[in-house]
């Protein structure tokens, strides 16, 4: 049997899990302040007079203030110069008022009047205003409506460039979160019985996570067995665990906002020499994403790497099967997809603070698929993982 598989039960792994997490502290506003003075120098240098941000994990980013986001404008309009202000349903007041993180002043609107119209006149006489890059097509529309006499343009560069490099503040909460999340897969690895079904550790991995104190339990979790985890997100039906199948986990939770993220794959029982040389693979994959993930290098070139690894060993090329169907890796922080990308059409230089999973899974159909993911965050010396990757085939936690 695979180490660190089987052999103990739901209740007793539960008994031995304890809060890792309570030590945890929010991003202080000090720090929401400084990202929306650096947000309005970017803004400045790139000759917009204002950035509008929706509800959501970029208004969160800047602000400290968690909403929502929904049919009803809630919202932000930050200058290139001056104090910030709110915009949000005046039913909502008091509730908004209650979760404002950096403090500034609130224009309301009633329910039949145009939320569209009040941001128009809360921007005044603008002529280029950076749009949330997440706003959905219908605010869009509306605030290009409202704001005839400006030009409004994705904002992305000015927007987005502060969220892709972590802060010290950031990188300790994602730190926490991913060796709590871990711990709760070394747990689950142990419950596994012949039989077990994919919802009995869901709901074990969901349990877990909130006894090691995250507060909303597992953000999510994929659990397949056998030829299953040939499919990267799932199956319809999934089966049961047998005598000698493939196990892929891939699980998370957050605190504060911050993700986990991370992929265990392993055998239940003794791997045959197929699953063997398949996990090695990975594992060759990963290894060589990260030493090509240095300063300055094109996200593309992560990617690139373990292809070209994968190439070598017999798998491929490119997407073809059996082989590597999807990119290597995503960024991570609020929310556990952000940008930047480690795929062959990004070309953002690396930079210090980047924080990406690294995840080329081999699948090969009809038998199995292998994902190992562990993530890193750049340094100015080059990359570094948050946890360790798996250490064999036989001993996936070391």
């Amino acid at each position: 049997m695979t180490r660190g598989v089987g052999g103990s039960d739901a209740a007793s792994e539960l008994a031995r899990l304890g809060d890792m997490l309570g030590h945890c502290r929010p991003i202080p506003v000090t720090e929401h302040e400084a990202r929306i003075a650096a947000l309005q120098a970017r803004l400045r240098a790139l000759g917009f007079d204002a950035a509008y941000i929706d509800a959501g994990a970029n208004l969160t980013y800047y602000t400290g203030t968690n909403w929502h986001p929904s049919e009803r404008l809630v919202g932000a309009v930050i200058p290139a110069e001056g104090a910030i202000t709110y915009i949000g349903p005046a039913f909502e007041e008091g509730t908004i008022l209650g979760f404002m993180g950096v403090q500034g002043a609130l224009a309301v609107w009633d329910e039949h009047e145009d939320s569209y119209a009040l941001t128009a006149r809360v921007l005044g006489a603008v002529k280029r205003v950076a749009l949330d890059p997440a706003l959905p097509l219908f605010r869009f529309t509306g605030l290009r409506q409202a704001l005839r006499t400006a030009t409004v343009e994705d904002g992305s560069a000015p927007i987005l460039y502060g969220r892709a490099r972590k802060s010290a503040a950031e990188l300790a909460l994602m730190q926490a979160t991913k060796d709590a999340t871990l711990e709760v897969h070394k747990a689950a690895a142990r419950i596994l019985r012949e039989g077990i079904t994919t919802s009995e550790v869901t709901e074990f991995i969901h349990a877990a996570h909130k006894k090691i104190g995250a507060p909303g339990g597992s953000t999510f979790c994929i659990v397949l067995f056998g030829p299953d985890s040939a499919f990267p997100h799932g199956v319809a039906h999934p089966k049961a665990l047998e005598l000698g199948d493939m196990v892929l986990i891939d699980t998370g939770c957050a605190m504060h906002g911050y993700q986990s993220d991370i992929t265990r794959s392993y055998v239940f029982g003794e791997p045959t020499p197929n699953q063997r040389r398949v996990w090695d693979a990975e594992k060759a994959c990963q290894a060589a994403a990260f030493q090509a993930a240095q300063i300055g290098e094109p996200c593309a070139a992560a990617d690139a790497a373990a292809r070209a690894e994968a190439e070598r060993l017999g798998f491929g090329p490119d997407y073809q099967l059996p082989g590597i169907p999807h990119r290597t890796g995503h960024g991570i922080g609020l929310d556990i997809h952000e940008g930047p990308y480690l795929v062959g059409s990004d070309q953002t230089p690396l930079d210090v603070g980047m924080c990406f999973s690294n995840e080329p899974m081999i699948c090969v159909p009809g038998e199995f698929g292998i994902r190992l993911e562990d993530h890193f965050y750049m340094t100015e010396d080059g990359p570094r993982w948050f946890t360790e990757p798996s250490k064999s085939v036989d001993d996936p936690f070391g």
